[in-house]
Formats: C-alpha cells, sequence, structure tokens
C-alpha cells in the first residue's frame, strides 16, 4: 500500500487480460512510469496478472482461489479488456470482470467524455468548443445484477427472466456520488436520466430518490430525462449536458454513444470506483478487447492512458495527471493519432510521442 515516505509508491496490480487489453495497458505503463521518472514526484511499480481468458482454459477460471485479496494488497488496478471469440461472452465477462466489480463493491462507475484536440466529432452540433461530459453508471446493480433464470429449455416455450434489481441504498449512494460530482464542476449541471414512464417500479424509485438526494445540493442544478428522449438530446443539444447519471444498462449504452459522438471509442476511459475507498479502485478503457485489431498494433491507446490518469486522479496525484493529459492533447494536436481518430499512426507510435512529450514538456534542466 502507499508507503508513508517523502516520495509516495504505489503499487498498482496490472490486468491486461484478453484482445488488445495487454497492448493498450502495455502502452499506459510506459507512459505512467515516464511520468513518474520525468516528474520525480512519486514512484510507481505494476504487477501483472495473468487473468483472462488464457488462464481460463488452463485452469476452468477466470480468478484464482484469493484473487480478491489479492487485489486487496494494491492501491489500484488498470484492466485491459476481457472476451475472446471462442467464449461466450456472458462467461467471460461474469467470471472475471463482474468478479471483481462485484465484491469490492465497485458501484461507481466514472466515464469522462470530450473531444482532443486535432480531432474530429461526427456532431455538426459541436463547434471549437468540443465536449466535455462526465458520465456517472450505477455499476452493481439494475439489470446487471444477474438475478433472473431459464426453465422449459429447448421446448418452444422456454421461458428466460432476467430481473432489474433497484434498492435505496443502492439509489442513493450513486445518485449522491453523482451530486457530489456535478458540484464539483463548473457548471454544477446534473441530468437523471431514467425511463420511469414505462418502468413504474425501479425507475420510478430512481426519481423518488433523485428529489430526496438534490435537496443536499441547492447549488446544483438538476434535471431528469427519460433514456430514449437523452439519445436525441446529446445530439441535438450536446451544449445543455455536463453530469448524467444512470442506471447500469442505460449509461453502458449511453457511455458508448457519447465516446462516439466525441470521435472514437477508443479514447474512452472508465473508472470503477469504490467511493469509500475500503477496496482498490479499478481502471480501464472502455473500448473492449476488440479481437478484429488484435495483434496488428494499431490499437487506440489514448482510452488506455487516460484511464490511467484517472487513476492517478483518483490516488492523489491531480496534478500529476493532468500534466499526462496535456501531453495527450498536444500529442493529438500534433496530428499524431491513430486509424479510428483519422491519423496514420499505429499504437506504438501513439505512446512514443506521448512518451516523448512527457519528457520533453517536464523533464528537469
Amino acid at each position: 500500500m502507499i508507503t508513508k515516505s517523502a516520495t509516495p509508491h504505489y503499487r498498482i496490480a496490472s490486468i491486461p487480460a484478453d484482445g488488445i487489453g495487454p497492448e493498450v495497458i502495455d502502452a499506459a505503463i510506459q507512459v505512467v512510469e515516464a511520468l513518474a521518472k520525468t516528474l520525480q514526484t512519486f514512484t510507481i511499480e505494476f504487477e501483472h496478472l495473468p487473468w483472462g481468458t488464457a488462464h481460463y482454459k488452463e485452469h476452468g477460471r477466470y480468478i484464482p482461489e484469493g484473487a480478491l485479496d489479492k487485489l486487496r494488497s494494491f492501491d489500484a488496478g488498470l484492466f485491459g479488456a476481457v472476451g475472446a471469440p471462442d467464449v461466450p461472452d456472458h462467461i467471460s465477462l461474469w467470471g472475471l470482470l463482474l468478479a471483481i466489480r462485484g465484491p469490492l463493491q465497485l458501484y461507481a462507475n466514472v466515464r469522462p467524455v470530450r473531444t482532443f484536440p486535432g480531432t474530429k466529432t461526427p456532431l455538426t452540433t459541436i463547434d471549437s468548443r468540443g465536449i466535455d461530459w462526465l458520465i456517472i453508471r450505477e455499476n452493481s446493480e439494475g439489470e446487471y445484477a444477474g438475478q433472473g433464470g431459464r426453465s422449459h429449455i429447448a421446448q418452444p416455450w422456454e421461458i428466460a427472466t432476467e430481473v432489474a434489481i433497484f434498492t435505496r441504498v443502492g439509489i442513493e449512494r450513486i445518485m449522491r456520488f453523482a451530486f457530489e460530482q456535478a458540484q464539483s464542476r463548473p457548471r454544477k449541471l446534473l441530468t437523471v436520466v431514467t425511463k420511469s414512464n414505462s418502468m413504474r417500479n425501479g425507475m420510478v424509485l430512481w426519481d423518488e430518490i433523485a428529489l430526496e438526494v438534490s435537496k443536499d445540493f441547492p447549488d446544483v442544478t438538476w434535471d431528469k430525462m427519460l433514456v430514449d428522449a437523452m439519445t436525441v438530446r446529446m445530439i441535438s443539444n450536446p451544449y445543455s449536458i455536463d453530469t448524467i447519471v444512470g442506471t447500469n444498462l442505460h449509461m453502458d449504452i449511453i457511455s458508448d454513444m457519447a465516446a462516439a459522438l466525441a470521435g472514437s471509442i477508443g479514447i474512452a476511459p472508465s473508472s470503477n470506483i469504490d467511493p469509500t475507498r475500503k477496496n482498490p479502485s479499478l481502471f480501464e478503457p472502455v473500448h473492449g478487447s476488440a479481437f478484429d485489431i488484435t495483434g496488428k498494433g494499431v490499437a487506440n491507446p489514448i482510452g488506455a492512458i487516460w484511464s490511467a490518469a484517472e487513476m492517478l486522479r483518483w490516488l492523489g496525484r491531480g496534478e500529476e495527471a493532468g500534466k499526462l493529459m496535456e501531453s495527450v492533447e498536444k500529442v493529438c494536436e500534433a496530428g499524431i493519432l491513430t486509424r479510428d481518430l483519422g491519423g496514420k499512426e499505429d499504437t506504438k507510435g501513439v505512446t512514443k510521442a506521448i512518451v516523448e512529450d512527457v519528457r520533453r514538456r517536464y523533464g528537469k534542466e
């Protein structure tokens, strides 16, 4: 854990896992290590944990016995992606990522979205100001709680149920977290996304708790949107949006859409956070395993690098995270981009450019 020395030291669990995960996590580690050596304000070490589909195929499970206790010995985790073409997605996801999120109560999934200099957005409603949104996804219940089942399998009357679980404690804690995040941003603006016109139980409870929690944040302006209407608003009136909170399923979809609107899902980061700090939080790019480009060296490393910057911010290294993101922006502005952003560079080229910018910009003479 963090040592009490003049120079703080951090131990990070590296879980590259599947697909392009190892490529982009390697890039993020290179950049963070270069930042630490250049600034000399903190030290950091990464320990590789070989959990993923290869581990599953060899041992019959994605994570070993005692994996959660192992993770608790670190200050944070940096995760790549999970999923393989020859393993059903529900097995890989529940075997690895959800097997960590739930028991460690990483109930706040935070996904910042913004455009970078030198990149293009498909939205004609976006001008030179770009996008700057913060999406907060409830990360432990809702439609992804794993409740439900199947019966009469292979019969014409086969039944499958997926039960969405919404609890007062789960909604209230993510709502309070969302209001706090909105309060910390300049615009102090929050949009609560539900579907309470047709989902008359769980979503109505979301509405009621949002109203209750809002009374503790009189300086935050908030409104409510149905999820389908929210997709239209993101396109037609993007500057009316700042911070967004919603359910596990709704924000899973909304955040991917937002990343695409900002230019590419390849740049999108995420943070799986335990706001109580009782457990280490996990940081990962949004893009997934992307087996169609695995091994080609063309994956965009910015999502993983930005996730690493969010990790540093969560660890209390906000100034260093800001410097890292400044280098990322300068590299993008210079046109050093991967193909998904309209550039010609590969993964290593973008990573090298960011490392060099960090050293040149912040190196001590």
